[in-house]
């Protein structure tokens, strides 16, 4: 699993605007971080993506979290007990 991530993570870093990934396992454990990712907190992330499901619990899907600021966006979403952080330059 860890070179399926790994790649997983490089691509991502490929795409433009794209500037940092992280992965988090569900007790918010750091998998993998790349880019300005590098030494962000995992486990607020994780957290995160965590309480957001508690808003529509029926839905069946994980929500989109989008942290929107003047240096960037983070797309936060939660699958199969992963939590994907992408770190986007600002438009």
């Amino acid at each position: 699993m860890e070179k399926s991530l790994d790649k997983l993570m490089e691509d991502l870093m490929k795409t433009p605007g794209i500037n940092g990934v992280l992965c988090s396992d569900e007790q918010g454990l750091c998998l993998g971080a790349k880019g300005v990712a590098v030494g962000q907190p995992a486990g607020v992330i994780s957290r995160m993506a965590h309480q957001a499901e508690q808003i529509h619990p029926d839905s069946g899907t994980s929500p989109v979290i989008v942290v929107e600021s003047e240096v960037g966006n983070v797309l936060i979403k939660n699958h199969d007990g992963i939590t994907l952080a992408i770190f986007k330059s600002p438009v």
